[in-house]
């Protein structure tokens, strides 16, 4: 519905006189005049973006690296310590993400996310003189893109490292961008809950456990004497630091769950006989209503967050520069991972093997991307943000 109202306003105000190309599946935006915007910005520059070019070769190789990395290490997880694999979805606006909050948030960041990225290929471009033709950005009904246009030609033509440092140009912008972002980040709670384990301790006071606001009338928890303002620290062996902490659980109705929850600094253990949900009778419940506020607190703690809102929208956009420069990095044929790797074995073989080689790569990340989220469908089954 979103998709017929923005080409409908866009052919009611006629905006193909203003560079916009406009198809029943698209619309895409170019300007001539990026390279004059690049070229001056460069002027006052030059020092400095010569060295991000250069990191942006050796940022390359690690993004990649490490995108494969995580992908590998996902999947075993799956098979042998499941409670630690990372459920993957594709963010299309709904599709996967439903909610109004997380539509917008995505919505907002992503123009952000992707002038970053398409502004640090242009000027890594313009600085090893190869021409930008055009630049802008496309919407594809529910998924988006930015673009420069490098002169194919004068691309081509260019040396070996010069292509390298064009192509790792963008990732390495969105993770330098994530990681200043994340810097800042570390005096918000909200932040904590992404930050790896032998991290957090050193930014933030880690938290006892979720405290019992209440008890529900004739639940397992009330019969096995579980209390309101109990800490609840695990749940069958799974430890319990923050709210989310209880997805990791399954319940299943009629199950005895193992619960351990401090009472005024005594540690105590329950057996909960698991009641079925009210919502969803297939769903276990222990019977509790919990705090599900965010209980970390910053240890360097000079910056007052008291937007939770602010605090959401940086965190998602923390979280798209982030992954979209490390999964940009996958050798696929619409990533830079690709051309990055095209790049590297171009004119050193046949043109038959170097077109066999990369079909049988992309081939191979393809699989690797694809069953990480076949195995999240498998194991929540088609799940939504």
């Amino acid at each position: 519905m979103a998709w017929v109202v923005i080409l409908g306003v866009a052919k009611a105000l006629k905006l193909e006189k203003h560079g916009f190309d406009i198809k029943p599946y698209s619309l895409t935006y170019k300007n001539a005049q990026v390279q004059t915007a690049l070229t001056k910005m460069l002027g006052r520059t030059r020092r400095g973006i010569r060295v991000f070019a250069d990191v942006s070769v050796i940022a390359g190789f690690i993004m990649m690296g490490f995108a494969f990395w995580f992908l590998i290490d996902n999947i075993a997880k799956f098979f042998d310590r499941p409670a630690e694999f990372s459920e993957l979805t594709v963010l299309i606006p709904g599709v996967t993400l439903t909610s109004a909050s997380s539509i917008l948030y995505f919505l907002l960041s992503i123009p952000i996310v992707l002038v970053i990225h398409e502004g640090a290929h242009g000027i890594v471009a313009t600085l090893e003189k190869i021409r930008i033709k055009t630049g802008g950005f496309a919407i594809f009904i529910a998924m988006f893109a930015g673009f420069v246009e490098p002169d194919d030609e004068e691309f081509n033509k260019a040396k070996k490292i010069s292509k390298l440092r064009v192509i790792g140009a963008g990732a390495t912008s969105n993770v330098i961008f994530a990681l200043a972002l994340g810097a800042l980040l570390l005096t918000n709670p909200f932040f904590a809950i992404i930050v790896p384990d032998p991290i957090r301790g050193a930014f933030y006071e880690i938290p006892q456990g979720v405290t019992v606001l209440s008890i529900m009338p004739d639940s397992g928890a009330e019969k096995a004497g579980l209390a309101a303002n109990d800490i609840i620290t695990s749940i069958n062996g799974v430890p319990i630091v923050t709210p989310f902490d209880f997805t990791k659980v399954k319940l299943a109705p009629g199950d005895i769950a193992s619960v351990t929850a401090l009472r005024d600094g005594t540690s105590m253990n329950f057996q909960i006989e698991v009641m079925p949900s009210p919502d969803d009778p297939t769903k276990g419940l222990i019977g509790i209503i919990r705090d599900n506020s965010l209980s970390y607190k910053p240890i360097y703690n000079f910056i007052e967050w008291n937007s939770p809102e602010l605090s959401m929208f940086l965190l998602w956009l923390w979280m798209i520069s982030f992954f979209i420069g490390i999964i940009n990095m996958l050798p696929l044929p619409i990533l830079d991972g690709g051309k990055f790797i095209h790049s590297i074995i171009d004119k050193k073989l046949s043109d038959a093997t170097v077109n066999k080689t990369m079909w049988a790569i992309y081939a191979f990340t393809f699989l690797l991307f694809g069953l990480n989220i076949a195995l999240s469908y498998m194991k929540s089954g088609w799940f939504t943000i």
